[in-house]
């Protein structure tokens, strides 16, 4: 089987399409030192989602360190990332790289780059739906959000009711006690100004 990992971007890279304090702002926000990494390609080798994606982890960071933010921002691998931290694991240097593609992710929504996975993005979305109202997740309502927007009804309906069966999906939602203390937390912070 091939492996679907690219080396490098497409094309010439020319310093109208670097950005020099990109590379600062993802270290800034992550807290991780992502100049550590010498491109071994070890996290590429542990990521069990590597296949699925455009560029390999070690290759979203070369991006960054080459101030491509359009590139890296707008690249799949980002998205398709669980964060299972395996690369992080098995990186030689330790980098921290779930929280870069974390980061990553939050610069691409805040700068309102266009989104490599809009599906993967509205299937988070559905899950903190379902955290915000009842303080946990209650699968079968954030699958059935994600099957009626895909249209996409029984391509595992043989799952559900495997999973059913085990008791792993509820059809009633459960509530947390102090559903309210879940609540706040989804709510935008007060910055407080001094005045003087």
């Amino acid at each position: 089987m091939e492996t679907n990992i690219n080396t490098s971007p497409k094309g010439l890279i020319t310093a109208n399409d670097m950005n020099i304090h990109f590379a600062d702002e993802v270290v800034r926000h992550s807290g991780a030192n992502l100049n550590k990494c010498y491109h071994c390609m070890t996290c590429a080798g542990g990521c069990p989602f590597s296949r699925a994606t455009d560029f390999a982890p070690n290759s979203v960071i070369r991006l960054v360190q080459l101030g491509l933010k359009k590139e890296a921002l707008e690249c799949s691998t980002i998205w398709i990332c669980v964060g299972c931290h395996t690369c992080s694991i098995q990186c030689p240097m330790g980098i921290d790289m779930a929280a870069i593609m974390d980061t990553l992710r939050h610069i691409a929504i805040k700068e309102g780059a266009a989104v490599a996975e809009p599906d993967i993005l509205n299937f988070h979305r559905d899950v903190l739906h379902s955290i915000k109202h009842y303080g946990r997740t209650h699968k079968i309502e954030v699958m059935l959000r994600y099957k009626a927007r895909k249209w996409e009804w029984f391509s595992d309906l043989g799952v559900g009711i495997k999973m059913l069966a085990k008791r792993k999906l509820h059809l009633r939602a459960s509530k947390v006690e102090s559903i309210d203390v879940i609540r706040k937390s989804f709510q935008p912070k007060q910055i407080r100004v001094a005045h003087e």
